[in-house]
């Protein structure tokens, strides 16, 4: 099982969480929302098998953390994985959307300055300004967008530029997510959780819950859900790499 994007360090008890997850075997990126909770993560992590820690700054947090910025280009050399980075454009953080531009601008220049990154991207409402980002700073990395929600034409724009994603239980809820999932090319596709942001009736999803979205992509493709499981534990092993994958 991989769950390719979750706030680890934000679930109530993230201990227990960590000790399931090994007896589990559940692959993580545990994706940060500043870069001063990143230290603190992989501490908390530790030698846990198959997890990662990504070094992000939410767009949803620039307004009052933008001064952060430094510290994360000055971090990126020390970490393989960046998120969660990116642009939101609903109704909430219009006011600072040009800062959330400039933030993220900032950030892939320093991802492709370092030699390229894999990337957590969050572009809700912000499909086309994040996409033109990435065209914009191609030696930033492999792109995966987290919970895309944006327009067919954008996701064709999306996989055009090389772009990965990331597709949650809850996104594949929905009809619209349905219909974006299955025009999402199998070979770089991965799931993940989005916990504990996203919840059910009896709580936060946890990394295990990506369980619930290998069912409902074994529907989509018309295959069983081991099969799908295969194709994603293959999707992460060219993703990360041979060495990295050898704890996958």
């Amino acid at each position: 099982m991989i769950d390719f994007h979750c706030h680890l360090d934000l679930y109530p008890d993230p201990g227990s969480v960590l000790t399931r997850l090994a007896r589990e075997r559940v692959y993580v990126l545990a994706v940060t929302t500043t870069p001063m909770a990143w230290n603190g993560t992989r501490q908390l992590v530790g030698d846990t098998p198959r997890v990662r820690v990504a070094l992000g700054l939410h767009p949803q947090v620039v307004a009052e953390r933008y001064a952060e910025i430094d510290l994360l280009c000055s971090l990126i050399p020390e970490t393989r994985y960046v998120g969660e980075i990116g642009l939101d454009g609903s109704e909430d953080y219009t006011a600072s959307f040009g800062v959330q531009q400039q933030v993220l601008a900032k950030a892939l220049t320093a991802c492709a300055t370092n030699g390229g990154r894999i990337i957590s991207l969050h572009s809700r409402r912000a499909a086309r300004e994040v996409l033109d980002a990435i065209e914009t700073h191609p030696g930033c990395g492999t792109p995966v967008l987290h919970w895309f929600s944006g327009s067919i034409t954008e996701l064709h724009r999306a996989i055009e530029l090389g772009c990965w994603f990331s597709v949650g239980p809850t996104m594949l809820q929905s009809e619209r997510g349905s219909r974006l999932a299955a025009a999402m090319p199998r070979e770089r596709l991965l799931t993940e959780t989005d916990g504990p942001f996203t919840k059910t009736r009896s709580g936060p999803l946890m990394p295990w819950d990506v369980n619930e979205a290998e069912r409902e992509l074994a529907k989509l493709w018309g295959c069983s859900q081991k099969t799908v499981d295969g194709t994603l534990t293959e999707n992460l092993r060219r993703l990360v790499s041979v060495g990295e994958a050898t704890s996958v």
